[in-house]
């Protein structure tokens, strides 16, 4: 077995179950969070042959920052029930292996000492119904080093969980989460996600932060094309990990027509969403993605090795990338295109 096969059953020895099932489980029936992988799955390749692959190159850039292979950390929270140092612990791994951070708003470790790891990281926000607290969030944020604003789109309300017992909001310690704001200066009204958010929002973000902004949870073309026309440095292909609009579709299946519709206008196009191998890396990449993000897979990884078990992660993810690549003849990662790709769903 792959080590990274292993990781969630390693994981789940070591967590309280409540928190076990926060990390893995989807919103309502489960159908988006159950597809994720197969929609990877369903791809098949179409390799070149008689090409030169003895030197293979996996770097990248993500929003100007080098990278030494095109798989980033997605943001998520409570890090802190999988290690007890959360957000440092991932970021430390993360440094280490020359990728970047993508840290939650609701990240239970205060930015300056996420930032002071060296890790290049990204905040993801969610605008709330009381700007004030985004504001103080956005403006934490740049002073601790954020490069760049992540905007989840796909939440004006929180996706329904079917939870039967206690969840995990029953077991873990309120200093776990909201680190980065004052929770009592605020009703739960004003935490409340905003519901009324459009096209514009993009540029308020700009213009506060003076970074790139990214908008997550694209699955449409048209979406796409409205961001980037915003203002959008780049868009990342999301169904929030299953978590949102069960049935959504899998963010394999949405990641052509959202790259084809971006084509030639400089905005940035990465993909999460049930990315367990280099194979699906690969995949991702040749349909038109920057880089690719993981997010459960670094929650696993961070509960079962700490920082040391996110580095793996990655190098692991890396390594069969770079397998990949020799197999179906392309050196360079810049140079996948989507004709290497047949789809048989």
């Amino acid at each position: 077995m792959r080590w990274i096969d292993g990781l969630e059953a390693a994981a789940a020895e070591k967590l309280p179950e409540p928190v076990h099932r926060y990390y893995r489980q989807g919103s309502a029936g489960g159908i988006s969070v159950g597809e994720a992988v197969e929609a990877w799955n369903s791809y098949r390749f179409r390799p070149h042959i008689l090409t030169d692959v003895s030197q293979v190159e996996l770097g990248t850039t993500v929003l100007g920052t080098p990278v030494d292979v095109p798989v980033l950390v997605a943001p998520s929270t409570l890090q802190r029930q999988a290690d007890p140092a959360g957000e440092t612990a991932m970021a430390a791994g993360v440094a280490a292996a020359n990728s970047v951070l993508g840290v939650s708003s609701n990240a239970g470790t205060p930015f300056a000492e996420i930032g002071a790891t060296g890790v290049p990281w990204w905040l993801q926000i969610y605008v709330v119904r009381n700007r004030d607290i985004t504001l103080r969030m956005l403006d934490a944020a740049v002073e601790a080093g954020a490069r760049a604003v992540v905007l989840t789109a796909d939440t004006p309300v929180v996706g329904r969980k079917e939870d039967d017992g206690p969840t995990v909001w029953d077991v873990i310690q309120p200093s776990h989460l909201l680190a980065n704001i004052d929770e009592a200066d605020y009703t739960d009204d004003d935490f409340a996600k905003a519901d009324d958010l459009g096209p514009d929002v993009i540029g308020w973000l700009a213009e506060r932060t003076g970074l790139p902004v990214v908008v997550k949870g694209v699955l449409r073309g048209d979406d796409a094309k409205r961001c980037a026309d915003a203002g959008a440095a780049g868009v990342i292909v999301s169904n929030h990990g299953g978590r949102q609009l069960d049935g959504s579709i899998p963010t394999a299946w949405a990641l052509p027509e959202v790259a084809e519709s971006l084509a030639g206008t400089g905005t940035e196009v990465y993909v999460d969403g049930g990315i367990r191998r280099g194979e699906h890396v690969l995949a991702a990449l040749a349909l038109g993605a920057r880089a690719v993000f993981v997010g459960r897979p670094a929650l696993w990884a961070l509960t079962v090795g700490g920082a040391a078990g996110v580095t793996r992660l990655l190098g692991d993810l890396g390594d069969e990338l770079d397998h990949a690549l020799r197999l179906i003849g392309c050196p360079r990662v810049d140079q996948l295109s989507p004709d290497l790709l047949r789809s048989y769903r």
